[in-house]
């Protein structure tokens, strides 16, 4: 006979502790006005830097969901 076991809620347990071993990027995103026609050049884009990474994202989603983490990666 299998025990059985109570649910948890999320906010009953303890925060689970996870360890990421990833890459950490600058991205680069640029935006214009429009999408250009094929074969148009579209200028006057702004160009700003956002935190990325594969490593970085899935570090930073799983502390939003309330995780300890330690990110491992790279930098330089």
């Amino acid at each position: 006979m299998i025990p059985q076991t109570r649910r948890h809620a999320v906010s009953d347990r303890a925060s689970p502790t996870i360890a990421v071993v990833g890459s950490v990027n600058l991205d680069l995103v640029a935006s214009a006005d429009r999408l250009p026609a094929p074969g148009e050049t579209v200028t006057g884009a702004t160009l700003t830097r956002h935190p990325g990474g594969k490593g970085g994202n899935q570090a930073l989603a799983a502390r939003r969901l309330g995780a300890e983490v330690a990110l491992f990666a790279a930098t330089g």
